[in-house]
């Protein structure tokens, strides 16, 4: 068994492993850290030895790794009793509580206590199971800046006292929209990178959905999980079409629909559906949104006035400038670019998104639909100059190129 093997078995285990660690343990970072020393053991002794069990060897050697470790602080004695003395971990230990660990281990990682910055760190290492090089290649970031946030954010759980256990059922709900906010946008940095040379990060999206699964399966009553997972599905439904074979990004009209992953886009209707039934949150308006792309046979076929409906309901319930120019681009193709060139001019008027080049690309594309050429091109430019993706810009460069 050699390195990919052992990545593999961690994927589907880590999380298991760190919760159940955790509950042993009472104690967050030594379980995570317990458990990166298995993987890094198994990475040695595997291809030697192979194991007939590997989840259960991983499990094994995590906790003894812990127990080493708890041996060790002299304060804790009464503690490492308590372990030594336990069940074996080839054992069925609780099982009936297994997937209330993993629940809780997702909490503990997107605990309110952290930074934005250090939750989504935490819950690609201990709830994904990948490797500080994997998120930072994911986020673009320097590898002891991603290795330096899971390090403080074990600390500041630590510090804060914060108990590995679920949030009561009052404050589950208002905590469970932080869990989905992490996996939002761990998934939107995979399915739109906000820099480097490429558009997409499959992996990463990937990871999100896996990521989103695994909370609709556990919490299958909340509809706004339901809704997260549709839109990642709808939305991930399109990456075969949306660059091509070197990397170039595809725009939607031009996209081969036939390439669409209709296995994802059922499976995205099919969650869809489990949202609708309690009403529409955030996350399932855009979900439909996507959807109502998703089942469209041409850019032409779309409805845009039932998208217009649903991002003005969205606008409702969860208001943002990118909201907003969403919202414009949709009146554009359902009644015109002069009237969503006004709303986008209204977001301009009022500075509502500062120094990104989203604003410049829906209005350069709009001033060129009515042909106002020289605004189109200062504005496509000025995007182009903002756009930090290198993908992106090479599509903003085209089509200024396109206006001579």
């Amino acid at each position: 068994m050699g390195p990919a093997d052992v990545e593999a078995v961690w994927r589907i285990e880590s999380a298991r492993i760190v919760s159940a660690l955790t509950r042993f343990t009472g104690d967050f970072g030594l379980a995570e850290d317990a458990a990166q020393e298995a993987v890094a053991e198994a990475l040695v002794s595997w291809p030697l030895d192979p194991p007939a069990n590997p989840a259960g060897w991983l499990k094994a050697t995590a906790r003894r790794r812990a127990i080493d470790a708890i041996r060790r602080r002299t304060a804790l004695q009464d503690r490492y009793a308590l372990l030594a003395a336990g069940p074996e971990p080839d054992d069925e230990v609780d099982p009936d509580r297994i997937d209330d660990d993993v629940l809780a281990l997702m909490f503990t990682s997107c605990h309110p206590v952290l930074s934005p910055e250090a939750r989504v760190a935490l819950t690609l290492r201990v709830v994904g199971g990948l490797t500080s090089e994997e998120i930072a290649r994911a986020f673009l970031v320097p590898v002891p800046t991603v290795q330096a946030r899971i390090t403080r954010g074990k600390k500041t759980i630590a510090a804060a006292g914060v108990p590995f256990e679920l949030p009561p059922p009052a404050e589950r709900r208002e905590r469970l929209g932080g869990v989905l906010s992490v996996l939002y946008v761990i998934f939107t940095e995979g399915s739109t990178a906000t820099s480097g040379d490429r558009l997409l990060r499959p992996d990463v999206a990937y990871e999100a959905i896996r990521l989103a699964r695994t909370l609709a399966a556990l919490l299958p009553d909340e509809p706004e999980v339901h809704g997260l997972l549709a839109l990642c599905e709808l939305t991930a439904a399109r990456f075969p079409a949306r660059t091509g074979a070197d990397g170039t990004p595809i725009l939607l009209e031009d996209q081969d629909r036939r390439s669409w992953d209709f296995s994802a886009i059922h499976r995205g209707l099919a969650e869809l559906a489990k949202a609708s039934a309690r009403g529409l949150g955030p996350y399932g308006l855009q979900a439909a949104i996507a959807a109502t792309h998703a089942t469209a046979a041409s850019v032409e076929a779309t409805d845009w006035d039932r998208i217009v409906v649903l991002y003005e309901a969205l606008g409702r319930v969860a208001p943002s400038p990118v909201v907003e120019l969403n919202r414009a681009v949709a009146v554009a193709m359902a009644s015109g670019p002069a009237e969503g060139l006004a709303i986008v001019d209204e977001l301009v008027a009022t500075d509502r998104l500062p120094g990104s080049h989203l604003v410049p690309t829906v209005r350069g594309e709009l001033l060129t639909r009515l042909g106002r050429l020289p605004e189109a091109r200062a504005e496509l430019e000025l995007a182009a100059r903002l756009c930090a993706n290198q993908r992106e810009r090479s599509v903003l460069l085209r089509k200024v190129a396109a206006l001579d």
